[in-house]
């Protein structure tokens, strides 16, 4: 029997709020274990939650940039569970009334566009963190605890593991676009809970699932699942049955194992929050909000095809990141050359990125400089070969690249009379290669040419390189 895999993901995103999602202390990352905590984050008696403004902003943004019908009417509720690093006994969520809901976002995993249909967007705040590695016993930190998160529950609309990576990248895309989150899987800014289940290809009904969790990656979201569907295919054709529980993923081993028998809503005993007002938003909210929307990657790509010309292969390059589309506009302005400066981007910016692990934002080359030094190889004043050794002294000053091809005297040679000397010197130099090309082996020019640009130190101009060698050759 042939089975179909079934997956939907549930995202936490965490917001990046400068303070908590029901008090005022800080939300950063990384301080020291229980330095961020109040009597809020604690549940000291008579400590009340006030709701951050700036995490309904957030949420709306989110629901509006995929397509959700955003509540005018919404209440935060209460999640009650037990755990150690969960000083009040239950996170503050939203459940029957959520903020946005019934959205959608489009996804291409190399099979044609796909949607997928998102259920909700609610606001939720983080639990702490327990700590097992530090002897034998296990420590708290309730840091955590209070930290805005948005839970994006999609419809288990996903059938292959590569759409459910695609999927979570392109969220990743929008939250970065949005800034309303980092989107950092490593550090727990992105986290991505996977249920998965197999059904009969053709059946309607929904297999049983389990839930995936632990999955700091784009790569282990893929490998998990593939993991999962597999082991659900192996019991099913042994005529077993699937145990809907939770399970972590361990990367290391490359498997899941079972974590907890999988709660279900009424486990959690939902019910209104007492303490905090229903969250309301109105008509001049969402405009307000909607004018704060910036361009949103899909439609940034269209654009820069239309208004520039570029092909869309590298529009949609250019846009995965909101800050180098910054760049490459700010490029293109400076050097009125769109194709080039897609080139340059593309090709030498982004391997100078990689090779120093750098973000753009430290990229010590502007868009400007870029974009002049982007002008002179169309004027011919310098040729690709030597843009690349001023490109290189750029990133060491902060001189214009007209200012550098001057101070190196880089500045390319189209005197004739100086290129002919040494094409003559080049022929009088390689005789059996030049009664090779007069034989009929042409790719030999090639040579002639190399050795050229050698000669002249890269600064010969290459059009006037050939047209000379070509009237040499020909005599």
């Amino acid at each position: 029997m042939k089975y179909e895999l079934v997956v939907g993901l549930e995202v936490h995103c965490q917001l990046n709020t400068a303070s908590k999602a029901f008090c005022g202390c800080s939300a950063q990352f990384g301080k020291p274990a229980n330095s961020n905590v109040c009597p809020v984050c604690l549940a000291l008696p008579g400590a009340l939650p006030v709701l951050n403004r700036r995490v309904v902003d957030d949420a709306v943004k989110l629901g509006l940039a995929t397509g959700c019908s955003i509540a005018p009417h919404s209440v935060m509720a209460r999640k009650n569970y037990f755990y150690p690093d969960l000083p009040k006994g239950y996170q503050i969520s939203q459940f029957e009334e959520p903020i946005c809901t019934e959205g959608h976002l489009t996804v291409d995993a190399g099979e044609g566009e796909k949607l997928i249909r998102l259920i909700r967007i609610h606001i939720e705040e983080d639990a702490g963190k327990s700590i097992h590695d530090i002897g034998d016993d296990t420590y708290i930190d309730v840091n955590r605890c209070g930290v805005p998160l948005l839970e994006i529950v999609s419809y288990p609309d996903i059938r292959t593991p590569k759409e459910a990576s695609t999927y979570l990248q392109k969220l990743r895309q929008i939250v970065k676009y949005l800034g309303i989150s980092d989107g950092n899987m490593e550090e727990g800014s992105l986290r991505c809970d996977a249920n998965v289940s197999l059904r009969p290809v053709g059946d309607d009904e929904y297999g049983t699932r389990t839930e995936i969790k632990n999955m700091n990656s784009f790569k282990n979201v893929e490998k998990a699942i593939e993991y999962e569907a597999e082991r659900h295919r192996r019991i099913l054709e042994s005529g077993g049955t699937i145990v809907q529980e939770t399970r972590l993923w361990d990367a290391d081993k490359g498997e899941t194992r079972s974590m907890r028998g999988k709660e279900f809503a009424h486990d959690y005993r939902y019910f209104p929050d007492p303490d905090l007002v229903p969250v309301l938003v109105d008509d001049e909210m969402l405009l307000r909000i909607r004018l704060e929307l910036p361009e949103l990657p899909e439609n940034r790509a269209a654009r820069f095809v239309e208004e520039y010309g570029i092909p869309a292969y590298d529009a949609a390059v250019l846009t995965v990141e909101r800050e180098t589309a910054d760049y490459f506009e700010g490029v293109v302005a400076a050097a009125a050359d769109a194709k080039a400066a897609s080139n340059w981007v593309m090709g030498e910016v982004m391997r100078t990125l990689k090779e120093k692990f750098l973000d753009i934002a430290d990229f010590p080359v502007s868009p400007e400089r870029l974009g002049g030094l982007i002008r002179m190889i169309g004027t011919g004043a310098i040729s690709n070969t030597i843009a690349k050794q001023v490109f290189e002294l750029m990133q060491q000053s902060e001189d214009t690249a007209e200012a550098i091809v001057e101070k190196e005297g880089l500045a390319q040679v189209s005197d004739t009379g100086e290129i002919e000397r040494a094409v003559d010197e080049i022929l009088a130099a390689n005789p059996s290669q030049l009664e090779g090309y007069r034989a009929g082996k042409v790719k030999l020019f090639g040579f002639f040419v190399g050795q050229c640009m050698a000669r002249m130190k890269g600064k010969a101009n290459p059009k006037v390189v050939n047209e000379v060698l070509q009237k040499k050759l020909q005599g």
